[in-house]
């Protein structure tokens, strides 16, 4: 497969962005974005609609991290 030329890139990082900005609107229901899903899967290599939605994943997870800290989980009590 050859890689997309600059107008496939930015069709896909369009159909990326639609998408993303969807679902920050829905708060990520994605039900309600259903159609943006379609067309950036359909824009982009599956390689790269793998990697976006890791991508978003991550960046949302880092974003609740540094809005709402970090709580280490209750581990075993240690015998004292």
């Amino acid at each position: 497969m050859a890689a997309p030329n600059s107008a496939e890139r930015k069709a896909c990082w369009d159909a990326r962005d639609q998408l993303w900005k969807c679902l920050d609107d829905s708060d990520d229901k994605a039900a309600s974005c259903q159609n943006f899903q379609r067309e950036f899967e359909a824009k982009c290599p599956a390689q790269w609609v793998k990697y976006f939605t890791k991508r978003r994943d991550f960046l949302k997870y880092k974003e609740k991290l540094q809005t709402e800290g970090f709580t280490p989980a209750e581990g075993p009590r240690q015998p004292s």
